[in-house]
């Protein structure tokens, strides 16, 4: 169909948006239309379609490596009867490290212990890795050159965040009451203030041009892990009983 007015790019738009797999960037979108319409056009069209669906079940919500459209938490629920799972639930152990690598990043399997006070087990940071919110974004200048973890921006996408800056802050904490020394002091605007001068490589760093920077853990309230948002998505059983004392088990929802 030859775009010929601004409706006719908006139901284009709109269709690739609601066909798309994995959220969209504003560069996969100009591709829609050959490069002919610019990318603060395609910005207003998508501002458009999200006003146009305002107050369904569905919304159209920008996160860290695109747009796309979900469900709204409100109707979840009644989805979730139409196929009813059991939901897949982590340990505390994984909650805190998860939430130490999100405010403190990037940091090495070190730090996390120094914090925690206790070894962190090698299936913790696999299954993390394994689920796409973790990854090694380079190495430190130091004896043994440990890995530095940070999380992703599929770990964003899941928590329905655009920006790290998103993150609650940490104030009213747990943390703050000397839970998990060292992360008291860290706000979600001071991320990355201290990055390690010797990283070597990119994540979520260094964004895409394209790739805009825009549901709650239900785990004890004990836990550093309350400053994180609930994970949309989550789908992993944590086998890491054994590794942390006090053993406080989340629960998240199964995907949408």
């Amino acid at each position: 169909m030859e775009v010929l007015n601004p409706p006719d790019a908006e139901r284009i738009l709109e269709a690739a948006l609601l066909c798309a797999s994995h959220p969209m960037t504003v560069r996969d979108m100009r591709q829609l239309f050959d490069d002919a319409v610019s990318a603060d056009t395609v910005r207003g069209m998508l501002d458009n379609l999200a006003m146009q669906w305002a107050g369904r079940g569905v919304e159209l919500r920008e996160l860290a490596s695109g747009w796309r459209f979900q469900t709204r938490a409100e109707v979840q629920a009644h989805l979730d009867r139409l196929n009813p799972e059991k939901p897949p639930k982590y340990t505390r152990a994984t909650l805190e490290t998860l939430a130490i690598i999100a405010y403190k990043q990037p940091v090495t399997r070190g730090d996390i212990e120094d914090i925690r006070g206790v070894t962190v087990s090698a299936n913790i940071i696999k299954q993390l890795e394994d689920r796409g919110w973790v990854e090694v974004v380079g190495h430190r200048d130091a004896p043994g050159r440990p890995a530095l973890f940070a999380t992703t921006r599929h770990f964003l996408d899941d928590l329905g965040l655009a920006s790290l800056s998103q993150l609650p802050t940490l104030e009213g904490m747990p943390v703050s009451q000397g839970l998990l020394p060292g992360l008291g002091d860290v706000t979600s605007e001071s991320l990355f203030d201290e990055a390690d001068p010797h990283l070597e490589q990119g994540s979520i760093l260094d964004p895409e041009p394209d790739a805009v920077q825009s549901s709650h853990v239900t785990a004890s309230t004990e836990t550093v892990a309350d400053a994180l948002p609930e994970l949309d998505g989550a789908s992993m059983t944590s086998p890491d009983a054994s590794e942390s004392p006090g053993l406080d088990v989340a629960s998240f929802p199964s995907a949408s």
